[in-house]
This record gives C-alpha cells, sequence and structure tokens, in this order.
C-alpha cells in the first residue's frame, strides 16, 4: 500500500505542473521496494480518478488537468516496462475509450495490466465510431471488448455498440466489460446497458475476466461504490491544502 502522505505529495506535484518532482514521489516509492503492479493499483489509478473528480467539481483548471494528466502519463510510460510478465495464455482483449487525454490514459493502464497478465492487447484508444470498432472486432476475434471512460453522453453510443453486437450474434463467446466514467457513478448501468461485467479498476477487470475473480452482479457493485464514495485522497487533500501552499487549485466553496 501507498500512504496518504505519498499521494497528496504526488497531487500537489502534478496540478503544479512540476515534472520533475511528480518523477521523485514515484521514484521514492519504488525505492521503498514497492512493486510496480501497486504502484500502478495504490497510486497511479487513484490519482488519475483523483484529478477527474476534481477537474469535475471545478476545483483545478483545465490547464492544472492538462499538466497533471500528461505529467501522470510519462511516468506510466516509464514503469510500464518494469511491470511483470506472465507467459502468453493466447487471450485476446480489444479496449476502446473516450476521447479525453485521462481517459486514454486510463484505458493505457488498463493496456499495460492486461499484457502483464499475460493477454494479447490491442488499444484502440478513443475517437472511433461504432462501425471502426465493429470492423476491428471481427478481423481480431478478441475473448473481451473493454470499454471505459465514458462520459454520459456517449452512453447511447455505447449501447448501441453493444445491441448491435448482440444482434449480429458473430462473437456469442466474446464478453463485454464495462470499467470508469458514468458506468462508476450510475448504479447497475453497466448490466442495464447489456455489458456482462464491470470492473472498477485495471486489477479487478484483469481478475474477472482470466476467471479468478467472479462476474460481478449490479448489487455487489453498488455495496462496493458505496464504500468508497469519498476516497481518503479527497479528505486529506482539502485538510491539507494550506499546509501543502496548493494556493494555484481552485476549490469548490
Amino acid at each position: 500500500m501507498v500512504d496518504e502522505q505519498i499521494l497528496v505529495r504526488l497531487l500537489a506535484a502534478l496540478v503544479e505542473g512540476d515534472r520533475a518532482g511528480s518523477r521523485q514521489v514515484v521514484e521514492e516509492v519504488l525505492q521503498r521496494g514497492v512493486p510496480v503492479q501497486n504502484v500502478y493499483r495504490s497510486l497511479i489509478w487513484p490519482m488519475l480518478n483523483t484529478i477527474d473528480r476534481l477537474m469535475q467539481q471545478e476545483r483545478i483548471s483545465p490547464v492544472q488537468e492538462h499538466m497533471a494528466t500528461r505529467t501522470l502519463r510519462q511516468i506510466v510510460d516509464q514503469l510500464q516496462n518494469k511491470l511483470p510478465r506472465r507467459p502468453r495464455t493466447g487471450r485476446k482483449v480489444v479496449i476502446c475509450c473516450g476521447d479525453q487525454q485521462s481517459q486514454e490514459l486510463g484505458a493505457q493502464l488498463m493496456a499495460d495490466v492486461f499484457e502483464s497478465d499475460g493477454w494479447d492487447v490491442r488499444l484502440l484508444g478513443g475517437g472511433l465510431s461504432n462501425d471502426d470498432i465493429l470492423g476491428f472486432v471481427h478481423e481480431y476475434a478478441p475473448d473481451l471488448l473493454l470499454i471505459c471512460g465514458i462520459r454520459g453522453k456517449n452512453a447511447p453510443q455505447v449501447r448501441q455498440l453493444i445491441d448491435t453486437i448482440r444482434a449480429v450474434n458473430a462473437w456469442p463467446n466474446m464478453k463485454i466489460m464495462l470499467s470508469g466514467g458514468v458506468f462508476a457513478r450510475a448504479e447497475g448501468l453497466w448490466e442495464e446497458i447489456g455489458a456482462d461485467a464491470y470492473a472498477a479498476d485495471p486489477h479487478e477487470a484483469v481478475a474477472i475476466a482470466s476467471g479468478r475473480q467472479p462476474m460481478p452482479v449490479a448489487i455487489e457493485r453498488t455495496i462496493n461504490r458505496r464504500r468508497k464514495k469519498k476516497p481518503s485522497i479527497q479528505v486529506t487533500f482539502q485538510s491539507q491544502r494550506r499546509p501543502l501552499k496548493l494556493s494555484a487549485i481552485t476549490f469548490a466553496e
């Protein structure tokens, strides 16, 4: 695990655009012997979600969000080759997402963790039409289609994509998993929209897809979501803003 003070220090450096300071915080964590996969799980993924949440709440500016996300992506680019590698399993996953840079980074984290687990990964990213995605899925024939980081306004497009896949029925064994975005906030929406599973983070996604964790049902995710309603990083960040001199951040009153 990564203690909250590390999370606060990294968040402060990221929103201030301090690239060197951000890298230093992550390097300190690695030097303490924290495995890279745990850095992904306990530091990088929570930090990405925190930045996204602060942006939605208008507590940081678009400039700060861009600086923070780009710096975090640079750190991830440096970490991915340090992840452990399991033997290839022959299982294939296609990952697509929204077209904002935070959503692209979330999809990249998903891709890194699946690849580390031995999956063959095709990261499509964002900005593709349903026809583009369907065409690639038809050619590649993956075991899993993972769609992550979708905003509410794009949920109908995802529903249409899933409906088309079900209607065509050309890939009856392919599972469809959703993660993050509007599906993290709207209880049970992943099930209503026709997906097979929801995962809260990359490690849960891999565990479910690989059969090491059972497929979730809506009531289970509702319980988990309530337990995680206010992550500790948000509370700590608010209470520590003056000692950390985070005056550049715009907080909601």
